[in-house]
């Protein structure tokens, strides 16, 4: 918060108390002049450099192969600021989260251009605020990576999906190359600090299989722009069982 300034006061050497007229015109005017709080100046320049790296035009193809069977009500890890919300059709109600409002603000434009029906939650992956079995599906797309307690986010997707229900998904993580995982798990622990928390070498496909989820399909590869420490790509349909 900035300092208010109190310029009204008596002149030096003068008596007599301070003048209230010119203290409170003062104590306006700094009130005008306060600047924003670092933390919300510090969401909003995420914000805008998650969107700018994530609207890249081979990641936009990645989505667009990833949501073009999504139908029903379903979950929507990781929203972000929202670049998802577009390709979805109008066959499908998304319930999307995100624990950092700043990128959800930058979400709800795209949320109100959608053909599918979207409601913006603050949430985070770890405790979803939705009833057991009562989503039809759930999607995530480089999202995993930055999530601080993985299994039990798994375990809360299981919960709150039917029996049955796919998970749509594109994700970077662990690269099966020896030479390269090894740079991964060195690497990881300075680039969480500098990414906002995304882990190099999280073994989506493994993690999934972990949690009880069936894999039925999976790409895998250095499917979008970049070394493959970075770039390594799990594309694919997962599925809850049915009992």
């Amino acid at each position: 918060m900035a300092c208010l300034p109190c310029r009204g006061g008596a002149a030096t050497g003068s008596k007599g108390p301070p003048d209230k007229r010119k203290y409170s015109t003062s104590l306006a005017a700094g009130i005008g002049r306060r600047q924003p709080h670092p933390e919300s100046v510090l969401s909003l320049l995420a914000s805008l450099l998650l969107d700018l790296v994530m609207g890249h035009p081979a990641l936009g193809r990645l989505r667009t192969r990833t949501l073009a069977e999504v139908r029903g009500r379903v979950l929507e890890l990781g929203v972000g600021t929202g670049r998802n919300l577009p390709l979805y059709g109008p066959g499908a109600e998304v319930l999307a989260i995100d624990p950092d409002r700043g990128h959800l603000a930058r979400a709800r434009r795209r949320a109100a251009l959608a053909r599918a029906q979207v409601r913006l939650v603050a949430a985070s992956a770890e405790a979803l605020p939705f009833p057991d079995t009562s989503l039809e599906g759930a999607v995530s797309t480089w999202c995993l990576c930055s999530i601080p307690d993985l299994p039990r986010a798994l375990g809360e997707v299981r919960r709150v999906l039917r029996p049955g229900a796919p998970w749509w998904f594109v994700e970077h993580g662990l690269c099966p190359d020896p030479a390269v995982a090894r740079w991964q798990h060195r690497l990881t622990p300075f680039w969480r600090r500098l990414s906002g928390g995304c882990q190099l070498d999280r073994p989506v496909a493994a993690a999934l299989a972990a949690a009880g989820f069936r894999i039925e399909r999976l790409a895998t590869g250095r499917l979008m722009p970049g070394p493959r420490l970075a770039a390594w790509t799990y594309l694919g349909l997962a599925r809850k069982p049915e009992a």
